[in-house]
């Protein structure tokens, strides 16, 4: 079988709730087609995710072997640590702002401009750290927009725990969750050193609850791309079959 190779595309978009103009990447599976509809995958750190992450290598391989779906990549880029910090983080200074860009602006471009399904178990968030973070507050809050969520070792306080908990929703979400073993001494961008495992596992708690369909996995490993890396395929095959 001959391997399929995607292409990536950069499209401007400006966002009116951020008041700024973004670059995203965005990868289309090789037998693309305006014929066919695709699932999203919305992906927080999004040059990350195709440089350190090779997302869409990946995907390609997946295709190559018909082990997933096709499905169209968006990245949303980050302009620096800061800027991050301010979109992803609960307490962030644009945190609702970017919120907001996600559902009511990026959504309705992406259905305007790509065949997509249309529906929420055909969007997926993902993101690692803040970037995790940032991808369950937004699914907690639209969860008929965004019905799958791959949270790679997020960042876990009172305010995500007590956000989850609120959850009334009667959409019954599709999440993903991951955490290493060794995610015990994180320095983070405000230069604290934390324990990441412990509250994820009270969010394991938290979430176990709420009836999702939910797989939880702790890995041998720490807070770096060298393991978030080799877990998407198997990833990607579980969430995207």
């Amino acid at each position: 079988m001959s391997k399929m190779t995607g292409r990536i595309q950069e499209h401007l978009f400006f966002s009116d709730a951020l008041q700024e103009e973004l670059t995203l990447l965005i990868y289309l599976p090789a037998n693309f087609s305006p014929l066919y509809t695709y699932s999203l995958l919305i992906a927080q750190d999004g040059q990350d995710y195709f440089r350190l992450g090779r997302i869409g290598r990946q995907i390609d391989a997946l295709l190559t072997n018909e082990e997933i779906e096709p499905l169209i990549v968006v990245g949303i880029p980050y302009r620096d640590v800061q800027d991050r910090r301010d979109k992803y983080h609960p307490e962030g200074s644009k945190h609702k702002q970017y919120i907001h860009f996600l559902a009511q602006e990026l959504v309705p471009f992406l259905d305007r401009e790509f065949p997509t399904h249309q529906i929420g178990y055909g969007r997926a968030l993902i993101g690692d750290s803040l970037g995790a973070t940032i991808s369950l507050l937004t699914g907690m809050l639209y969860p008929n927009t965004f019905g799958k969520l791959i949270l790679q070792s997020p960042f876990v306080n009172e305010d995500v725990l007590n956000a989850v908990k609120a959850y009334t929703s009667k959409q019954k979400l599709i999440i993903f969750h991951q955490i290493g073993n060794d995610e015990i001494n994180v320095k983070t961008t405000d230069g604290l050193i934390q324990n990441f495992l412990s509250p994820n596992r009270q969010l394991k708690s938290v979430l176990e609850t709420k009836g999702f369909s939910y797989t939880y996995e702790e890995f041998n490993g720490d807070h770096t791309w060298k393991h978030w890396q080799p877990a998407l395929t198997p990833i990607l095959r579980e969430m995207f079959v």
